[in-house]
């Protein structure tokens, strides 16, 4: 009976050491990382025209919401630095303005506090210095990504000759360098050019492939929300990406974004 107990103790060890060896590497390689999700309203941001030619004449609900309006204040209080970093990437502005709108509204739900004690006091956008950089919410190794992709002519994503020297550094440190420019509370020319080239890649990249996505602003969104890595051009492309709570209601990174586009809100400065 003891030896039978025995080997059950060691049994129920050796299991539990193997569970968390399997946690060990599920959290070194990012398996429990937030995946995510995928739109189920395919047909109606890919297909159906008619679907998003209605939409455009419906106010959002958070339209009416507190933080919508300090957004819009604090928006376009930027908006020269938006037109010029848009316009020297080749991009729309209202399509980087989609990607604004939903990081800094996924910053302002989700930090209540200082949305009341900064934000809304002072109609500031908010800016991030740790692991995703500015008021666009650039990481760190996408920006040495996009830096890259601007002089490597092998890249899927580059863009030409007239590109290649936009972001330039001007000092022998370039990562402190890189990092002021993205954080610069003062000026925030480069954190829109940042943004918006890395749009630019991304809408290349899938143009030259064949699939102009140019048109649908969900799945720009998308990529720019999940990154160079899991960007895939294909002929039927998915909406989706970060999980963002607005109040009551859960959007995709993607579907936020496009929603944005989609409406009526801020149309005469950032028209489609």
């Amino acid at each position: 009976m003891s030896q039978r107990f025995f080997y059950i103790v060691v049994y129920a060890f050796a299991m539990f050491g193997i569970l968390l060896t399997g946690l060990f590497f599920s959290v070194k390689f990012g398996l429990t990382n937030e995946k995510g999700i995928i739109d189920n309203q395919r047909s109606a941001f890919l297909n159906n025209q008619a679907t998003l030619t209605n939409r455009k004449d419906q106010t959002p609900v958070w339209a009416d919401s507190d933080e919508w309006k300090i957004l819009t204040e604090a928006v376009l209080k930027d908006r020269e630095q938006i037109y010029k970093a848009t316009a020297v990437a080749g991009i729309p502005s209202r399509l980087l303005v989609a990607q604004l709108v939903v990081e800094q509204m996924r910053l302002f739900f989700d930090n209540r506090e200082l949305f009341k004690t900064v934000f809304a006091p002072l109609k500031v956008l908010g800016n991030q210095s740790q692991f995703s950089w500015g008021v666009m919410g650039i990481k760190q190794d996408t920006a040495r990504e996009i830096e890259k992709n601007l002089k490597d002519t092998n890249s899927p994503f580059y863009l030409g000759t007239a590109h290649e020297h936009l972001l330039d550094f001007t000092t022998d440190n370039p990562d402190q360098e890189r990092f002021e420019r993205i954080i610069n509370d003062g000026d925030r020319y480069y954190s829109y050019l940042y943004a918006s080239l890395y749009m630019k890649e991304l809408l290349s990249q899938w143009k030259n492939s064949g699939f102009d996505i140019s048109g649908k602003p969900e799945i720009a969104s998308t990529l720019y929300n999940i990154g160079f890595q899991n960007s895939h051009p294909n002929a039927n492309p998915r909406s989706g990406g970060s999980v963002i709570k607005i109040g009551e209601a859960t959007y995709s990174f993607g579907s936020l974004a496009s929603e944005f586009y989609n409406s009526q809100e801020l149309i005469e400065h950032f028209p489609r």
